[in-house]
């Protein structure tokens, strides 16, 4: 958790977590955007100018024009054609150049690292595969990445629609229920991405972000590995005391830890909620103030979530939220 939230910090002193903008591009797929977004606004300026100086032109020979009206309506056929013609070739160009643009970014390599992310009201259910004898792993709300890698993310919704988009990484995609879309990630530079949720999906739609922490290939290898471990057993006695009220209440009916008898599928998985950036989608950083906060009354926090009150007394609030700060 010390590592994950040093690289939050830094990652906002540098500007790249927070920052939403397709116009700080990060990755292949959101730097071959902005080339299509300036190109775009270049023509736009330029065609608004060329209209504004006929405008113009039109009007200061507005009293002379009548005079001659042959003459008049001679320029004016030409001005027409003209206008015409460049309407034809400038939307051409820009549909051709849409077409490249979409088709580049929207094909990974069919040997892209492959991660699931499944929309849900509302949080992010991500889902790695495994290959050969190396088991896959769930998380949520989190994508970690290697840089200069490019990733493809098969993209699903569990519910209503979604969209998934990270602006300084890539173009966004809708999640519908009933049909897989896909997206090529990549990024070029470490740090962390905060993405969001851009299709309006119930109540909490603004608090569905998602951060994507991209890292070289060596930390991700690292990460990877951990993630696909179970759940250790804690040392901590209140961390410990924690486990066995986590297990005995409701909670273990919702969430999997793995290594332990919890194994619900409702929740997120929760076998290394400790090593991630944030909980309940972007609402706080993983703290065990927060944890116990969002625990002790998820619905004040986020109302109409699917996470249920639980009572729970003081002691035992403080052991479950000490238990889930110590699964990294």
């Amino acid at each position: 958790m010390r590592v994950a939230s040093a690289l939050l910090i830094s990652a906002v002193a540098s500007g790249c977590s927070g920052n939403q903008s397709a116009l700080d591009p990060h990755g292949a797929p959101a730097i071959h955007m902005e080339h299509l977004i300036i190109g775009i606004v270049a023509i736009c300026t330029v065609i608004w100018v060329v209209v504004m100086v006929m405008l113009g032109v039109a009007l200061l020979r507005g009293p002379r024009a009548a005079a001659d009206t042959a003459k008049s309506e001679a320029w004016l056929a030409m001005t027409v054609v003209a206008a015409v013609a460049a309407t034809v070739i400038i939307i051409a160009g820009l549909t051709i150049a849409s077409f490249y643009t979409t088709r580049d970014i929207g094909v990974p390599k069919s040997d892209a690292l492959t991660i699931t992310v499944r929309g849900q009201q509302w949080w992010w259910q991500v889902f790695y595969a495994g290959a050969d004898a190396t088991p896959g792993f769930q998380t949520a709300n989190e994508i970690h990445i290697p840089i200069g890698t490019d990733v493809h993310l098969r993209l699903e919704s569990a519910d209503v629609i979604h969209s998934f988009w990270v602006p300084s990484l890539a173009g966004k995609q809708d999640l519908v229920p009933g049909r897989s879309n896909s997206m090529l990630l990549r990024a070029e530079k470490p740090g962390v991405y905060r993405g969001q949720c851009a299709e309006f999906c119930g109540l909490q739609h603004s608090h569905m972000a998602i951060m994507v922490v991209a890292e070289a290939p060596a930390d991700y290898d690292r990460w990877a590995a951990s993630q696909r471990g179970d759940a250790t057993m804690p040392a901590d006695p209140d961390a410990a005391a924690g486990r066995g009220a986590f297990l005995a209440k409701p909670c273990a009916a919702c969430h999997t830890i793995r290594g332990t008898a919890a194994n619900g599928t409702t929740g997120p998985d929760l076998t290394h909620i400790g090593s991630r950036l944030t909980i309940a989608a972007g609402l706080a950083e993983t703290t065990r103030g927060s944890l116990a906060a969002w625990i002790a009354d998820p619905q004040t926090l986020k109302p109409g979530n699917n996470m249920p009150m639980v009572p729970l007394t003081s002691a035992e609030l403080q052991n479950i939220s000490a238990y889930m700060e110590s699964l990294k």
